[in-house]
């Protein structure tokens, strides 16, 4: 029985890390998008942080990436079209996770 035990704490520790890791990796996703749009935007300095964080905000409206993509589209307007702002969102989230993988 305490093998049993132990095997299902394991998957459990596994899952909470992993959700983590995942949480981690679309914020830090989310904000590297974000400073791609504000350079797009013309914005650079604290203008762009400020921006980068408000993408980072607009992930907890709803589930999922949409709630990001609406932000990031609506205020670009036609300085991205969608294919370009999902493909660097695709981009993007690889990165994220290799920066998070290196600082482990």
């Amino acid at each position: 029985m305490t093998n049993f035990k132990d095997r299902e704490d394991a998957f459990e520790n596994k899952f909470a890390h992993d959700a983590e890791m995942q949480f981690k990796a679309e914020a830090r996703r989310n904000k590297l998008l974000g400073l791609w749009a504000a350079e797009l935007m013309g914005k650079d300095g604290d203008a762009a942080a400020d921006y980068a964080k408000e993408v980072v905000r607009a992930d907890f409206e709803e589930a999922g990436d949409e709630d990001v993509f609406r932000k990031v589209s609506g205020d670009l307007g036609d300085k991205a079209s969608e294919a370009d702002i999902r493909a660097k969102m695709a981009e993007l989230m690889a990165a994220a996770k290799a920066q998070i993988m290196e600082e482990i």
